[in-house]
C-alpha cells in the first residue's frame, strides 16, 4: 500500500483548492438495513466528481520537464474534466482522447474548461490514438488511474472517510480502473485495518475482478454497461496490487440493478448522482454484499456529470 504519510502530504497539498466532501445520512437505506449508511459526497467536489483530488495532485508535483510540452489523457470523461481544471490553474495545455460514445455532457464540460477533446473509436482505440499524440506532440500521459501521484490524491477520500466516520466498519467503493479504492485502501489499512472494503462494480465491465482472477491485470475483450465511468477495460499496474491487498471483497451488479440505484438517489436521496457513482448504493439494495455484523456504513457517491438525455432513462 501507499504510504499514510504519502496520503498526508497530497491531503496537505491540495487543501487550500479543494474542500472535504460531506457525509450525508441516508435515512431510507439506513431504516432498509438496520444500521446507519451514510453517502460520501464526492458529487459536490470541483467538477462534479473526486477527479480533480489526484489530478491536482499530479499537477501540482510536476516537474518543469514533464509540464513543458502540454498534457494528454484518456478518459470517458471525469477524469477528462478534472485534469483539464487542474491543467488550468496553471496556464497548462491538455489534449483528452475520449471514446466516440462518450458522455457530450462531460465532452463539453472538457471543452469549456479549455481541453482539446477528441473523439475516437472504443475505449481501446482511444487508448491506442492517444499513445500515437504522445510520440507526435510530446505531450506527458496522465493516467487517469495508474500512477501512484493520481492515487495518492484520489486516497484523501479514504483520511477524509476515517475522519468523518468514526463509527463505519464497512466501505463500499466504486471500482473502474481501481485508482479510488486503491487510494481509499491505502488510508484504511494504514489507519484502521479492521474496516472492510469492498468494491463494486458493473457486471458488463469487471476488470478488476477479472485481474483477480487471472492475478494480473487483464484486458476485457468487452465491456458493455450504462455506468461509462467505470468502463475501464483493464485495470492498473499500480492500482490492482494496492487494490488486492487492502480490499476484502469485490461484488458486481447489473445494470437493471444500477438503475433501481439510481431512482433511490434522485427520490429518495435527493442526490443526481451519475449511473458509475450508484453501484455501491445498488450492492446494498441488491443485497449482494456481506458486511460486517455491525457499524456504520460508508458508499462513495464518486460523480454526477449527465446531461437531461442521460438522467431521463432512470427517471
Amino acid at each position: 500500500m501507499l504510504p499514510l504519510e504519502r496520503l498526508q502530504d497530497a491531503q496537505r497539498l491540495i487543501a487550500d483548492t479543494l474542500a472535504p466532501t460531506p457525509l450525508l445520512l441516508d435515512h431510507v437505506l439506513s431504516e432498509r438495513i438496520g444500521r446507519r449508511v451514510w453517502l460520501k459526497g464526492e458529487l459536490f467536489q470541483r467538477t462534479g466528481s473526486f477527479k480533480p483530488r489526484g489530478s491536482l495532485h499530479w499537477v501540482r508535483t510536476a516537474s518543469r520537464e514533464e509540464l513543458a510540452g502540454g498534457l494528454g489523457a484518456v478518459s470517458a470523461g471525469n477524469h477528462a474534466l478534472g485534469l483539464a481544471w487542474a491543467a488550468g490553474q496553471l496556464g497548462i495545455p491538455v489534449t483528452i482522447v475520449m471514446p466516440e460514445n462518450a458522455s457530450r455532457f462531460k465532452v463539453e464540460g472538457s471543452r469549456a474548461l479549455g481541453a482539446e477533446v477528441i473523439l475516437h473509436g472504443d475505449i481501446n482505440e482511444a487508448w491506442e490514438f492517444m499513445h500515437r499524440l504522445v510520440e507526435e506532440r510530446g505531450l506527458t500521459l496522465v493516467h487517469p488511474y495508474d500512477n501512484e501521484r493520481i492515487i495518492a490524491g484520489q486516497g484523501t477520500v479514504g483520511l477524509e472517510i476515517l475522519e468523518q466516520a468514526p463509527e463505519a466498519t464497512a466501505v463500499l467503493c466504486p471500482v473502474g480502473g481501481g485508482g479510488l479504492i486503491a487510494g481509499i485502501g491505502s488510508a484504511t489499512a494504514a489507519l484502521r485495518p479492521g474496516l472492510s472494503l469492498i468494491g463494486v462494480e458493473p457486471s458488463g465491465a469487471a476488470s478488476m475482478a477479472h485481474a483477480w482472477a487471472q492475478g494480473a491485470p487483464s484486458r476485457l475483450k468487452k465491456v458493455e454497461t450504462c455506468a461509462k465511468s467505470l468502463a475501464a477495460a483493464i485495470v492498473g499496474e499500480h492500482s490492482y496490487p494496492l487494490c488486492r491487498e487492502t480490499t476484502q471483497a469485490m461484488v458486481q451488479i447489473d445494470d437493471a440493478a444500477i438503475g433501481r440505484a439510481m431512482h433511490h438517489l434522485l427520490y429518495q436521496a435527493k442526490l443526481m448522482a451519475e449511473p458509475g457513482a450508484a453501484v455501491g448504493v445498488g450492492a446494498l439494495l441488491e443485497e449482494a454484499v456481506t458486511l460486517p455484523p455491525e457499524g456504520d456504513v460508508v458508499v462513495v457517491i464518486t460523480g454526477g456529470n449527465m446531461s437531461r438525455e442521460e438522467l431521463t432513462p432512470f427517471l
